[in-house]
């Protein structure tokens, strides 16, 4: 992906009975959302993220997102919770306290930690490459029936 790129992407999916929508800046992914009805400055040009989440929802075969540049502008410490959750892999979960756990510099029995994780997942910018439907008992930013596909698709 490069600067000519940028911009905000759209597909319908029937699938998910939603759109996909991709916004793209600087080379990198910086949104994922799932509107149910596309943003208005949004273009149905074709992108190479938006046919690599296409790949993945026709559930032919596990598909990987860890070649995909995100650009994270949360909060560092949600962005060392996110940078965890990109890294667990598809068709695997874990809980908020594993997350936490695998995170550095976060401890699973302070309270604080734990809300940061379950914040950093809320908030997540680009749900599905970062798979926060993965994490078994922690929320989405993806809306709940679109978190469930990725569930199913992946046996989760």
């Amino acid at each position: 992906m490069d600067d000519a790129d940028a911009g905000i992407y759209t597909r319908e999916s029937s699938y998910l009975d939603r759109y996909v929508q991709v916004g793209a800046a600087s080379g990198r992914v910086i949104s994922v959302s799932f509107p149910e009805v596309p943003d208005e400055e949004a273009t149905d040009d074709d992108h190479p993220v938006l046919e690599h989440i296409f790949e993945y929802l026709d559930g032919l075969e596990p598909i990987s997102f860890e070649n995909v540049q995100v650009g994270l502008t949360v909060p560092t410490d949600q962005r060392a919770v996110l940078e965890q959750v990109q890294g667990i892999p598809y068709g695997d979960q874990v809980t908020v306290e594993s997350l936490v756990r695998m995170t550095p510099d976060l401890d699973p029995d302070d309270e604080n930690d734990v809300i940061l994780a379950r914040t950093a997942l809320a908030e997540n910018p680009a749900p599905l490459l970062i798979p926060d439907h993965r994490i078994r008992d922690g929320p989405s930013a993806a809306p709940p029936q679109v978190e469930q596909k990725f569930r199913s698709l992946e046996e989760l």
